[in-house]
């Protein structure tokens, strides 16, 4: 049976809950029940108010970006391998790290053709595994590939936390964060413990991704971090032979949606053949196909992700 006590947070201010659970079912008190619900209010607050972490840098990191989509299924890892590899090319003095925050279903080793374990430095932190010059960092590396994470918040937390902390990243102009979807843990977690510089929201055009992606770019201005834009994936489709396109998710929902938000679309990555069967091989688009329109596109998009970032202490 669930405690009252533990589901009084999820009922403030909603104006429906489980019966007699609800912010109605309480009104009708007697002053000193009134007085009682104040001070529990206070040190409810006082609780919160120390547990709540203190944002702290990661030790050499200048910048993190955190992509997202709020819906699975949308291309974000595959978004966030490419503009991190985007990021590198676009200028060859920047160091890009890359750190896949999704514990349950982890992507960037297979994406980024890296395997095995990582080794230890001497003061006992990990070292990322490195391919196309990005420092890499996944639980993918830490676990069999074949072996599920079955594991509550608080231990997933637990993990992200370590995965952000118990790592040599080195000296990075740029970390690039591939979110897990939705909008839970995970994002609290990191939102919470490190200054997150901006965030990219990832969705396809379709009415039913762009629910999740509002939610997601609403999430993270709830925890103030800057949304520094939309992607609109798998925005159209060629046929390769007789080169018709066609909007198979839909047309312009992205832009649309950034124009409810008063956000900036950074670009649009059309859905093709090659960027699916290029990171399934762990040679994504961007290092394995420069000169292709695909590649370009990501490209550009990281030249107006950088465009909109603060600049740096020197």
């Amino acid at each position: 049976m669930v405690s009252r006590a533990w589901c009084r947070p999820l009922c403030a201010g909603a104006p429906r809950c489980l019966p007699g659970w609800g912010s109605a079912a309480f009104s009708s008190r007697s002053p000193s029940s009134s007085t009682s619900d104040e001070i529990l209010k206070e040190k409810r607050a006082q609780i919160m108010s120390r547990g709540l972490p203190k944002q702290k840098p990661i030790e050499g990191v200048k910048q993190v970006l955190a992509f997202a989509s709020g819906k699975g299924g949308v291309g974000k890892s595959t978004t966030a391998v490419n503009i991190a590899l985007a990021l590198a090319a676009h200028d060859s003095t920047k160091a890009v790290g890359l750190l896949d925050a999704d514990i349950y279903g982890p992507s960037i080793p297979k994406m980024m053709n890296l395997k095995g374990y990582p080794e230890l430095s001497p003061k006992n932190l990990m070292r990322p595994l490195k391919n196309y010059g990005i420092a890499c960092m996944s639980m993918g590396f830490l676990i069999e590939e074949s072996a599920p994470v079955v594991w509550r918040g608080l231990m997933v937390m637990s993990a992200v936390e370590k995965l952000l902390r118990q790592v040599d990243w080195g000296q990075l102009d740029y970390l690039v964060i591939d979110m897990p979807p939705g909008t839970g843990d995970v994002h609290l977690s990191v939102s919470q413990n490190i200054p997150v510089t901006g965030a990219v929201i990832v969705s396809t055009p379709q009415d039913i991704a762009l629910l999740d992606a509002r939610k997601g770019a609403e999430m993270f201005r709830k925890v103030h971090v800057p949304v520094l834009g939309l992607v609109q994936n798998m925005s159209v489709f060629q046929c390769p032979k007789c080169k018709h396109e066609t909007h198979i998710f839909g047309a312009n929902g992205v832009r649309d949606l950034a124009k409810t938000l008063g956000l900036d679309v950074l670009g649009d990555v059309p859905l093709h053949l090659h960027i699916r069967e290029t990171c399934d091989a762990g040679q994504p688009i961007v290092v394995s196909q420069p000169q292709s329109d695909m590649a370009k596109a990501y490209l550009r998009i990281a030249n107006e992700i950088v465009k909109r970032l603060p600049p740096t202490p020197a």
